[in-house]
C-alpha cells in the first residue's frame, strides 16, 4: 500500500520549511506569494491533498504597491542578476502585493538616467536606481521628493542628502580590500594599474582612493600607473588592458573598480599565461568565476545582491505604506570575497 505524502514531504518538495507549509495548508497569513506558489505546485506534483481554502489562497487583503527600479548595462550578467533578485524580493514581500517596474538606462548620459528614472517614477510610489553623480540627478531627486516619490541610490550614492537612502557597499572599504590583496599577492617592486568607469561614478572614485591608500601602506614598493577610464564597457577595457601590457613590461596587477571586467579577462587570456598578472574585479559572474578557476583572476569582491534587494524592497515598501521622515541611514553591506579556492 503506497505511503501518503506527509507535511514534511511537501515541505521538502517545495523547498521551504515545515512551518511555511503549515501556514499555507491552514490558510494563515505571513506567507509570500512565491512560497504559496511553490507549495501549491509541490502539492500537485506529489499528490498531497490540500483543503479548498489553501488551493484558492488569495492575497487580496494586502495592499497593492508599485515600485520603480532603474539599472544600466542590461547586457551585463551582473545587472541581469540584479533585476532577477529585485523581482524575487518583490514577489516575497509579505507586507504588500508589490509590482516592480524595472527600467534600464540606454547609456550613462545624465539625461538618459533622468529619463529612465522619470519613467520608473511615473507609476511608482518609490524608486531605486543606479546612476552617475551629476547635478541633473540631484535636481531630479529633489523634484521627485517634492512629489512625495522617494528615490534610493543603489551601488553609487548619486542622490546624496536629497535621496531617501543608499544601498550598497562601503566603496572605500572595497578599494582597500583590493589594495591589500594586491600588495599581499605582489611582494616585490612592480607596477599595477587601476581602471574606473569614469569621473562621474564617485563610488568607483572612492574605490580607487582606497586601493591607492592600501598600496601605499602595505606595498610601498609597488608603482601605480595613471588611472585608466574604461567607460564600464568590455571593448574599451579589453583595448586598455592590451595597451597597458604593451607599454609596461613590468605590469603585474590590474584592479577593475567598476564594470567591463570581461574585457580585462579576455585580454589577459590572449596576452599572458595564467597567474602572470594579478587581476582583481568586482561581482561574481560566469566570466569572473571562470577567471578565478583558470588562474586569470586573483580575487572577486561581490555585492550580496539577495540581501541588498530584500532589505531594499522592505524599506521601499515600508516607506511607501507608512511614510518616511528624512534621509535614511545608509544600508552598507559586507562584501562577499571569492578566491580561486572558493569557487
Amino acid at each position: 500500500m503506497p505511503r501518503h505524502p506527509t507535511l514534511r514531504d511537501l515541505a521538502t518538495a517545495a523547498g521551504v520549511g515545515v512551518a511555511t507549509v503549515d501556514r499555507v495548508v491552514n490558510g494563515r497569513a505571513n506567507v509570500s506569494k512565491r512560497s504559496i506558489a511553490r507549495v501549491l505546485e509541490a502539492a500537485r506534483q506529489i499528490g498531497y491533498p490540500l483543503p479548498d481554502h489553501a488551493s484558492h489562497m488569495q492575497l487580496a487583503d494586502r495592499p497593492a504597491l508599485e515600485l520603480g527600479f532603474v539599472l544600466h548595462k542590461p547586457s551585463q550578467a551582473f545587472y541581469q542578476q540584479f533585476a532577477t533578485e529585485i523581482r524575487a524580493a518583490c514577489d516575497a514581500q509579505s507586507e504588500a502585493n508589490v509590482t516592480p517596474h524595472i527600467h534600464f538606462s540606454p547609456s550613462q548620459a545624465p539625461d538618459d538616467f533622468a529619463t529612465a528614472i522619470r519613467s520608473a517614477a511615473a507609476h511608482s510610489t518609490a524608486v531605486a536606481a543606479t546612476a552617475i553623480n551629476h547635478p541633473t540627478m540631484i535636481r531630479l531627486v529633489e523634484e521627485l521628493a517634492d512629489q512625495s516619490v522617494p528615490v534610493f541610490s543603489l551601488l553609487n550614492d548619486f542622490a546624496g542628502r536629497a535621496g531617501a537612502g543608499y544601498f550598497g557597499l562601503d566603496n572605500m572599504k572595497v578599494g582597500r580590500l583590493a589594495g591589500w590583496m594586491m600588495a599581499t599577492q605582489l611582494q616585490r617592486p612592480c607596477r599595477v594599474a587601476v581602471m574606473v568607469g569614469g569621473a562621474r561614478w564617485h563610488g568607483q572614485g572612492l574605490r580607487e582612493t582606497g586601493f591607492r591608500a592600501a598600496l601605499r601602506e602595505h606595498g610601498p614598493q609597488i608603482t601605480i600607473t595613471d588611472t585608466s577610464v574604461n567607460l564600464e564597457t568590455r571593448q574599451v577595457t579589453y583595448e586598455a588592458t592590451l595597451d597597458l601590457l604593451q607599454r609596461h613590461g613590468d605590469l603585474a596587477g590590474i584592479y577593475v573598480a567598476g564594470g567591463g571586467m570581461e574585457g580585462a579577462i579576455a585580454a589577459l587570456r590572449e596576452a599572458r599565461p595564467p597567474g602572470k598578472v594579478a587581476l582583481i574585479v568586482n561581482e561574481l559572474t560566469e566570466d569572473s568565476r571562470a577567471a578565478l578557476a583558470d588562474g586569470y583572476g586573483t580575487m572577486v569582491i561581490a555585492t550580496p545582491l539577495r540581501a541588498l534587494c530584500t532589505m531594499l524592497v522592505a524599506t521601499m515598501t515600508g516607506t511607501a505604506l507608512h511614510g518616511s521622515a528624512a534621509v535614511q541611514k545608509p544600508a552598507l553591506f559586507d562584501p562577499q570575497i571569492y578566491l580561486p579556492e572558493s569557487v
